[in-house]
């Protein structure tokens, strides 16, 4: 392999594009409209345009991708995740275009990419499944007859998109009479996100915990399976913290459950990365929840843990390589790590995106810090994806320490221009119950509502004042440090409230710090 095609974007395409600088691969991005001037943009060898900015017209049109997968002469592509990476037509079509997939078979995508699909193959391996429907809901089906259906599942329930993930085209049900609503706008949110509109009903728990098992699979039928990642912390279905190793998963449960997610990888004959995700009850008992086949957002805790680069052995495997690895390595954690998703979110404001210009950027760093980002100060943060810009990371010997870490970096972390979920993170992280490991899937949904829509972070004209104090140091030393020939950020512009969008309460630790 000497030239692989990201086909994505924003930090996983950056993230990509890093691994294959390492192996002396040539990377070749692509982009939209508005990603242009894109960090993954300016990293590659090579950029294809595919469109405009809508992902309809470019990120997911596979015969555009198809087409620079052509024109660049790419031996590979990886799909990163979102998009088309659980799509086993696009898989087959970069097969056909005589390049390698950086993912398993079209027919493991399949099998495993669809969720009720995925539910059979974990059945027939012995493993078992949350009680639900078996295939997905025709679109024709009576409201009555799935009514019946419904009951016969059980309240609460679940309607739950086919395809897809990341909470989207997912619904809670606990009274009957808003099941028939339930479903038409699952329906219209899974058509809009994955181009598939199939949706299920599955039983849903009483606060489970979520726990997950990243595997690798290579071509010579070696699967290994990975310590579990805890992914509990969520709000509206979407993961938001995750960690690795689970507080609790005992070393006995960690055998058992990362054993029944290598039986479900095999019975599909699954290469390359992939997760098995489950659910964990009160009890203790494990029940499979679904299959992604793709690398997870989540996957830098799992490298902090283990020390394996998992895009690195991605296109390892994709080359044919063997998994020369001890698999008792793999289950036992060295220390703990912990991930924030940093959104451009207002989370004073329900969580509502909050695109536009990033005037300026400070990422904190220090022992056990890592941050994987698209971000750069100057980037527009488009209206039209997902707005993750970056994943915040921190490693210690222990978790209280890495909780520790976890917030030290958090304070520093600062973003002008938009509003981000940092704020939320550093309340987050405070609570009592997050020390202790005391959480379930809707932990948080809860504490949010328990808050009563109080912010996050109190503001005050003496933290803006200083805010405004902080920023402009801050751009005077950034200038002094290139000998004085840096343009100068402009001033906050009050776009996003007095203070242009700086965080006023990180902006004060930068005052302390100088």
């Amino acid at each position: 392999m000497k030239k692989i095609l990201i086909a994505n974007r924003g930090e996983i395409a950056v993230r990509v594009i890093r691994a294959c600088r390492e192996l002396g691969i040539s990377p070749v991005a692509i982009y939209s409209e508005c990603d242009r001037t894109a960090l993954h943009v300016r990293l590659a060898d090579e950029v294809y345009a595919v469109g405009p900015s809508a992902p309809r017209e470019s990120y997911l049109r596979i015969d555009r991708v198809i087409d620079a997968v052509r024109r660049s002469r790419a031996d590979a592509v990886h799909p990163g995740y979102g998009f088309l990476a659980e799509n086993a037509e696009f898989a087959a079509a970069v097969r056909d275009a005589g390049a390698a997939f950086i993912g398993p078979s079209p027919g493991a995508i399949a099998a495993m990419g669809s969720k009720t699909a995925a539910r059979a193959a974990a059945a027939r391996a012995g493993v078992p499944v949350v009680p639900g429907t078996a295939d997905p809901l025709p679109a024709d089906m009576a409201d009555a007859e799935i009514a019946a259906i419904s009951a016969r599942v059980g309240y609460p329930l679940l309607v739950k998109a086919v395809a897809g993930g990341g909470g989207k085209g997912m619904r809670t049900v606990t009274d009957p009479a808003d099941l028939a609503g339930a479903i038409r706008s699952a329906r219209s949110e899974a058509g809009t996100a994955f181009g598939d509109a199939a949706v299920y009903i599955e039983r849903r728990l009483t606060r489970p915990r979520h726990i997950e098992v990243q595997l690798l699979g290579d071509e010579h039928g070696t699967v290994l399976p990975f310590v579990e990642r805890e992914c509990s912390i969520q709000r509206r279905h979407q993961k938001v913290v995750e960690e690795t190793p689970s507080v609790a998963v005992s070393p006995e449960l960690r055998r058992a459950i990362t054993s029944a997610a290598a039986e479900v990888a095999r019975a599909v004959g699954y290469t390359n990365a992939g997760t098995i995700e489950f659910l964990l009850d009160e009890s203790g008992a494990f029940y499979f929840l679904e299959m992604n086949t793709r690398l997870q957002v989540e996957h830098p805790i799992t490298e902090m843990v283990t020390g394996l680069d998992l895009v690195r052995w991605q296109i390892r495997i994709a080359r044919g390589e063997r998994l020369d690895v001890d698999p008792e390595r793999l289950l036992a954690p060295s220390g703990h790590a912990i991930e924030c998703r940093i959104y451009a979110e207002d989370p004073d404001n329900n969580f509502l995106p909050s695109p536009g210009r990033i005037q300026h950027l400070r990422v904190p760093a220090g022992p056990g810090i890592r941050d994987d980002s698209g971000a750069t100060a100057g980037l527009e943060v488009p209206i039209f994806y997902d707005p993750m810009i970056s994943k915040l990371v921190a490693w210690a010997e222990d978790r209280p320490l890495a909780i520790a870490r976890m917030r030290r970096a958090l304070r520093e972390y600062i973003v002008a221009g938009i509003k981000t979920t940092v704020p939320f993170f550093e309340w987050l992280l405070a609570q009592p119950a997050f020390a202790d490991g005391a959480f379930h899937t809707t932990y948080l949904d809860e504490l949010l509502r328990s808050r009563n829509g109080r912010p996050f972070v109190e503001p005050t004209p003496q933290l803006e004042e200083m805010a405004a104090v902080a920023a402009a140091i801050e751009t005077a030393l950034s200038a002094s440090a290139v000998g004085g020939g840096a343009t100068p950020l402009p001033p906050p512009n009050g776009r996003n409230g007095s203070s242009g969008g700086w965080r006023a309460q990180a902006r004060v630790e930068g005052v302390r710090g100088l």
